[in-house]
């Protein structure tokens, strides 16, 4: 602790003696004043409430924004399309994400996807990218329907007697945990069956909400990356006098025993001999399987430790249900308050199913239910959040950004460019992007399923956004772009096809509201931190 202590007030005093002293380029950048040496606009930014703040920055002073961090570090929250594109394709391996975000993640969830760099990265997403092709996702679409069937049954059984409210983001969570479980694990861990507490979806549920609380906390993660071994780390985060951090470390201890136990089963029965399981294993086609098929066939160089293939397992076991039931939840929500939306995506997918369930070509192609989930994963884009609040990365050398078009610096002279000192940290701006009315018309900020099916803007079309999702930063792009974004989508396609045929969804009449975290999540009101979505739900 004594050396934490020290790390930390010597940057202190490193970063106070710069913030009053240096003049930066940056500093030319226009953006709001900053509240706070010590913790800048980070409390504003990624607090739970932060959603208004966020708007301001993205919508009031163009396409690039000067802020301040913690120890009055400046950095940039950037959404202008050629400085996008320039960070993550053209010069993607200057621009590497910052250590709070990739320490966080390995803390919490070990050297998987998300919490490594460089070749070991690239390693690692050339074993998985298999799993994630259009073929695949064609093998894998009757899983899916399998699932959203055993939820529309389990919501009817609660019908019986008429409408009622039901807690719509705990079953789209259950419902998400078990699509990856069966099509990512090749396991089962919610039958969907019985209304009981199980320790292990309660923990996932829990993450999101716990983690968005240790908004400060979160700056110390680098120092006690520091310290040395897995075991001094763990024992100064149990030092911390947090009872959230405390909290959140149990969330993860139980996560990663599940996902150990799910691997250790795999890995007795072939070493058993047991051939029934090992070909199993060769057979299927979910990713635990192709991770211990790419182990097995793979160089010894090549080859994933254990440690890294259980690291996959515990993140894609939350990612997959976090992001996913989020983004369902959420259009659930604007369903309630679209009535005619919600009826004329009934109608289409209705006349689609007439003859049964859809294949995997039919089902992506179907153009209104296309149109609703584009538009939801525009407004609310959850799935790369997961990657961080508000992906970023820091250039390992000093580099020149370009622009799409010049913007006015705080002295009136116009930009085309910006040099950006070695280590800034720069914020890709997602939500910026996805509602920059200078491409999506004035009406960017609304729900407007009806963009998507007539032609889009020029300027949109023209504009070189790096997105991996046509337009949409929501999944972000190049070598970190979300490698499951067509696994997510083609859940929410599945789900929403079945339950909208099924179900009338009606507002609760509490008042939602969405919070700032990894994933955004619903509350009750701004008082409550309990991640919940009572929707009141009828039978069609």
């Amino acid at each position: 602790m004594q050396c934490l202590a020290i790390a930390i007030l010597t940057s202190t005093a490193w970063n106070f003696i710069r913030w009053i002293t240096a003049r930066s380029p940056l500093d030319n950048i226009p953006g709001p004043s900053s509240p706070s040496f010590w913790t800048g606009h980070l409390p504003h930014f990624f607090g739970r409430h932060g959603t208004q703040f966020q708007s301001d920055v993205a919508e009031k002073y163009g396409p690039v924004v000067k802020m301040r961090g913690g120890l009055g570090r400046p950095l940039l929250y950037i959404y202008d399309p050629k400085a996008l594109h320039t960070m993550l394709i053209r010069e993607q391996r200057i621009y590497e994400e910052e250590d709070l975000f990739v320490k966080s993640n390995h803390l919490m969830f070990g050297p998987g996807l998300v919490s490594t760099l460089g070749d070991q990265h690239r390693k690692q997403r050339r074993m998985l990218n298999p799993v994630f092709s259009v073929n695949n996702m064609r093998h894998m679409t009757p899983t899916f329907y399998s699932i959203a069937y055993k939820l529309r049954d389990a919501l009817q059984a609660r019908l019986s007697n008429g409408p009622r409210e039901l807690d719509m983001l705990n079953w789209m969570g259950r419902a998400s945990l078990e699509t990856i479980a069966q099509a990512g694990l090749g396991c089962s861990l919610d039958p969907l069956v019985r209304d009981k507490p199980d320790e292990y979806v309660d923990a996932i549920k829990a993450v999101v909400p716990t983690f968005s609380q240790l908004t400060m906390l979160r700056q110390l993660l680098p120092y006690v990356w520091q310290l040395g071994p897995k075991w001094l780390q763990r024992r100064v985060v149990e030092l911390l006098p947090s009872p959230q951090l405390k909290k959140m470390t149990k969330l993860v201890d139980c996560i990663e025993a599940r996902s150990i136990e799910i691997y250790n089963a795999k890995k007795v029965a072939l070493e058993q001999g047991d051939d029934a399981v090992a070909q199993q294993i060769a057979e299927r086609k979910d990713i635990m399987s192709i991770l211990i098929r790419a182990s097995q066939a793979a160089s010894e160089q090549d080859r994933l430790s254990e440690e890294e293939m259980i690291a996959q397992m515990t993140t894609f076991l939350f990612a997959g249900m976090d992001t996913t039931s989020n983004i369902l939840s959420n259009v659930i929500d604007r369903l309630t308050e679209r009535s005619d939306i919600q009826t004329k995506l009934r109608e289409e997918v209705t006349k689609a199913f007439h003859d049964g369930d859809l294949e995997y070509d039919q089902l992506v192609q179907l153009p209104y239910l296309d149109a609703v989930c584009r538009e939801t994963l525009r407004l609310a884009p959850s799935p790369a959040g997961f990657c961080s609040l508000t992906p970023s990365t820091r250039p390992t050398q000093d580099v020149v950004l370009p622009l799409s078009k010049p913007i006015r610096g705080m002295d009136g002279t116009w930009m085309q460019e910006i040099p950006i000192p070695r280590g800034t940290d720069l914020f890709m701006g997602i939500w910026g992007s996805n509602r920059n009315k200078e491409l999506w018309g004035d009406d960017a900020m609304e729900w407007k399923p009806e963009r998507w099916l007539s032609p889009l803007p020029r300027a949109l079309v023209d504009a070189p956004i790096p997105g991996v999702a046509t337009h949409l930063m929501t999944f972000l792009g190049g070598g970190r772009s979300c490698i499951g974004f067509k696994f997510a989508e083609l859940n929410m396609k599945v789900i929403l096809s079945v339950l909208i045929r099924a179900f009338k969804f009606e507002p609760s009449g509490k008042p939602i509201v969405w919070n700032v975290a990894l994933v955004r999540y619903p509350t009750v009101g701004t008082e409550s931190n309990v991640a919940e979505l009572p929707i009141k739900v009828g039978l069609i």
